[in-house]
């Protein structure tokens, strides 16, 4: 009986219909250019990075550092892992270590993200410059990629390399190549001599210049290093612990030509070194005759499978049914094999550079041709490209629990790598990144479209092996050029259902889950939205934003803690050294873009700036360095807390979205209506637009948020818009808009857009007047802790203790409410304050100085205009006090509508028991006798 049809399978099928025109016609991209169209569910429309230049100032100052290390860094680098998969030249380069590399965490399971983050990075400068250098960095990376992908699709060739005598064979770690030799080699020999010579580039421990064997019971092996890190020769017919051996006395140099020749006969064995023996065991029993014809024999490869590959060279390996003396072992130091006194090997000889192919004759005249392959397998499926094998891919399906030690989240580093292509294609317009990324949107289709829906959901709900980040959003942008049914097909077969119709429903599930495993589905989720229709996607979209802002936000804008999400509204429950992963913020600010395209909730763009201009600022270093980004991994909200901009030894997701957010600051500085009826100024920061369809320019000059407020002045004529300017939430009084030197009418309303219509000529000038004021925001869960905001600058204090600070910040306080003039200004730092002998400072400074994001509120008397009344401040069971219900209300238009204020709030706490009479009338009094700011 067939199956009846779930929603996806319908779904996926009417996606399908309607993106097939036609039996067999052509389907036509949906740009001929390189340009993403704008979808047209979208409302608002943002600008190309091209169009919006930035101004001096903050962004401008730490962009710089970004593009010096876009410029300065080696690209080869980041390429060695792809071109070793490959088993190509990795050019001498060096893999840049953490993440990418096989050395660092999870054996580098990870490897290749980094490079398709640094192509973003690239893409982005280049379209923001357009300075050339950039161009050709991706023309480097695309070219290098393309390469990788052919040779995955074809057998391994030779990567020939100058030996010892000539050409010479090099495996590259990381290739998984080795050489199989005939099951025949040793030919059943009761005395042998095996010579080789070896150039090693890496020091781990047991990799095997030869292994001749069936499995891990009966074998003969060389080892370039034991677990001494010297050679060692051993054979055996009852596994490891009936190993009959030969170790060597010293390490073999790495990159440096060494040979190694093993005798065996009788009841003796020597191992030789550069023609010294080395070692010699009279006491052995075993020859290739014992162990019988063999199954496996490798040069590189163990019968160990947790053993690493070979990494190195080999020139002349040449096997003898004898044993060389000491004078011919000798011979060989000097001379080839062939022009030596043992002449070649009569059971195998091989010289290596006798082919440009992927097999290696034999010269003994045995015709024992050997083969160069893959421990995987392949070639590669048409379209897969990866700096690992497809092997990561094909064991997911499998897993039932997480191990990234074995599988790390491929499809999230596929991901970046399709990401990083589609940003290059549209920066550059080569067409082979496209190609490239179209082939892995076809790989990835060809994979998932024949699993089960069961199998799919329970890939993707494991934590940290599932993990696909941002892929659904790259996949349906890929659908966008390419036009392929089977793309957007694929798009939806990352469908998460547990979450989505969870979020759908506004049931908030994300206590326990990995934030930033979660955040980019969302953005995905949206452009399935805007490319299907189906609503859920939508509302699942906004409901889980409204679940994550404010309830597990930080002041800073970032989320999570150690990666995870806590309990909703668990602020001050959370505080920890590891808070606030940076690649939360990043996920976070798109999506709250991508949500404002679709409805101009004010909110969306306050979020923006409050974690652009905080965490977003201050997880990147103020210092040049060529070889690190110096990004944040998590920014620590424990009292004393130093950033490290290093973590992880680099290259990891953070520093590579750090390396995307710091090339992209402009990117939703200014918007346009859809329809062209309205330009929006989201964000206040020196920049200059250029509409071309309006014909305008826009440049605004502020020094923001140094200055409150900003001036554009336009350029060009007759253009017609509604100019709508962010009145920022926490912007409760004072906003004023001029034009040309005129106040405009109306009231703004703190938390919306204020809308100037009119025909704008060049020479207008528009100012804007943003006030800011001194504010705290409290922990959801702890009132008493704190965190201090100017306008939209978040302050930290710099103090080296490991304990919560105690600040009081009413003693004089202004009419106004505003909370700055207890604070004392810093001579000559802008937005640096002193308060009690410790400094508070911008959060979005790089510094490496400890500092206190939160600090614990201390108000323990009540205090009016800097004069003590001598009472204390007393406090309800919830931790409101006295002093926190007469400012409740402010702003106050004179001193007497605060000291009414005053009078109002001492009688109902001494009516309610709270405070006594005699000292409600001291705290009365003081009230009136203080003197107060506007």
């Amino acid at each position: 009986m067939a199956r009846p049809l779930s929603r996806r399978t319908l779904l996926r099928s009417a996606i399908l219909a309607a993106a097939v025109p036609g039996a067999g016609a052509a389907v036509a991209p949906a740009a001929s250019a390189a340009t993403l169209p704008p979808p047209a569910s979208w409302a608002l429309q943002p600008f190309a990075l091209k169009d919006v230049a930035l101004g001096t100032g903050i962004f401008a100052t730490k962009r710089k550092l970004m593009l010096d290390h876009a410029r300065g860094y080696d690209v080869n680098r980041l390429l060695q892992v792809f071109r070793a998969n490959a088993g190509l030249s990795t050019l001498g380069a060096v893999a840049p270590g953490g993440w990418e590399g096989l050395d660092g965490e999870a054996n580098g399971n990870l490897r290749g993200h980094y490079t398709g983050h640094f192509l973003t990075m690239l893409a982005q400068a280049y379209a923001s410059t357009g300075e050339q250098t950039f161009a050709d960095r991706i023309a480097t990376v695309v070219g290098a990629l393309t390469d990788v992908r052919t040779a995955l699709r074809t057998d391994p060739k030779m990567l020939a390399v100058t030996g010892k005598w000539g050409g010479a064979l090099e495996l590259v770690r990381g290739s998984h190549q080795y050489v199989d030799l005939p099951a025949g080699v040793l030919n059943g020999a009761s005395a042998i001599t095996l010579s080789v010579w070896v150039r090693p580039t890496h020091d781990a421990n047991w990799q095997r210049v030869f292994d001749f064997g069936n499995n891990t019971t009966r074998y003969m092996y060389l080892a370039s290093r034991n677990a001494s890190g010297v050679p060692r020769f051993a054979i055996t017919t009852g596994g490891a612990g009936g190993e009959q051996g030969l170790n060597g006395t010293a390490a073999l140099p790495l990159n440096q030509w060494s040979h190694l020749a093993v005798t065996l006969s009788g009841t003796t064995g020597t191992l030789y070194v550069n023609g010294t023996a080395v070692a010699t065991n009279t006491a052995m029993t075993l020859t290739p005759a014992t162990l019988g014809t063999l199954t496996n024999n490798w040069l590189g490869r163990s019968n160990y499978s947790g053993d690493p590959l070979y990494a190195g060279c080999y020139d002349e390996f040449n096997v003898w049914s004898r044993v060389l003396t000491q004078a011919e072992i000798t011979s060989l130091q000097s001379t080839e094999a062939k022009l030596s006194s043992p002449g070649l090997g009569n059971l195998a000889s091989y010289y290596f550079q006798a082919t440009t192919g992927g097999t290696f004759p034999d010269a003994s005249g045995r015709g024992l041709t050997a083969t160069l392959k893959r421990t995987w397998g392949g070639p590669s499926h048409p379209g897969f490209l990866a700096a690992y094998p497809e092997t990561q891919f094909i064991l997911l399906e499998s897993m039932t629990g997480s191990d990234y030690t074995k599988v790390w989240a491929p499809y999230y580093t596929a991901h970046k790598i399709l990401r990083g292509l589609l940003d290059a294609y549209t920066a550059t317009d080569d067409a082979r990144a496209l190609d490239l990324a179209s082939g892995m949107g076809d790989w990835m289709h060809s994979r998932l479209s024949v699993l089960s829906e069961a199998t799919l959901q329970r890939m993707w709900g494991l934590f940290s092996s599932g993990e696909f980040g941002g892929i659904v959003e790259a996949i349906v942008d890929l659908h966008a050029f390419t036009g392929k049914a089977e793309h957007l097909a694929l798009a939806k077969l990352f469908d998460l259902d547990s979450l989505i119709d969870a979020c759908a429903a506004n049931t908030d599930t994300l206590d326990g889950l990995h934030a930033n495993q979660h955040i980019p589905i969302f953005t995905g989720l949206l452009r399935l939205y805007d490319a299907t229709g189906e609503t859920r996607y939508l509302t699942a979209a906004k409901n889980f934003w409204g679940m994550v802002v404010p309830h597990r936000m930080y002041g800073i804008g970032g989320t999570s803690t150690g990666e995870f999400w806590k309990a909703r509204d668990s602020i001050a429950g959370t505080i920890s050294a590891t808070n606030a992963e940076t690649c939360c913020a990043y996920n976070l600010l798109k999506l709250s873009r991508t949500l404002f395209f679709h409805e101009q909730t004010p909110a969306y763009m306050d979020y923006y700036e409050r974690t652009l201009f905080n965490q977003v600022l201050g997880s990147k270093q103020d210092t040049a360095d060529a070889e690190k980004p110096l990004v944040t991994y998590f920014i620590g909200l424990t009292p004393g807390h130093v950033r490290d901009y290093t973590p992880k030894q680099g290259t990891t997701c953070c520093e590579g979205t750090g390396m995307e957010s710091a090339t992209k600051y402009q990117d939703s500085v200014y918007f346009k209506a859809a329809d062209g009826s309205a330009l929006y100024v989201n964000l206040y920061s020196p920049s200059t637009l250029t509409w071309t369809e309006k014909g305008v320019t826009v440049t605004q000059t502020t020094s923001y948020p140094a200055e409150q407020g900003t001036t554009l002045t336009f350029g060009g004529s007759g253009a017609s818009f509604g100019l709508r300017l962010r009145v920022p939430s926490w912007a409760t009084a004072g906003f004023q808009v001029t034009v040309n030197g005129g106040a405009v009418s109306g009231t703004p309303v703190a938390g919306s857009y204020f809308t100037v219509s009119r025909a704008w000529k060049s020479g207008d000038v528009v100012r804007v007047t943003v006030p800011f004021r001194l504010r705290v925001e409290k922990a959801l869960d702890d009132p008493s802790l704190q965190t201090l905001f100017y306008g939209p600058v978040n302050l930290v204090a710099r103090n080296s203790s490991t304990s919560y600070l105690p600040f009081g910040l009413y003693a004089n306080a202004a009419l106004s409410g505003d909370l700055l003039p207890t604070l004392t200004p810093v001579s000559g730092k802008s937005l640096h304050y002193t308060l009690n002998g410790t400094e508070f400072a911008p959060f979005s400074e790089g510094t490496e100085d400890p500092t206190h994001a939160y600090f614990r509120r201390s108000e323990p008397k009540a205090v009016f205009g800097t004069v003590d009344s001598g009472v204390a401040n007393p406090a309800k069971p919830d931790g409101t006090t006295l002093l926190d219900e007469v400012w409740a209300a402010a702003p106050f238009a004179s001193k007497a509508a605060l000291v009414a204020r005053v009078r109002t709030v001492v009688d109902a706490w001494v009516a309610a028991g709270l405070l006594a009479s005699a000292d409600g009338v001291k705290v009365v009094s003081t009230a009136d006798a203080a003197s107060y700011v506007a």
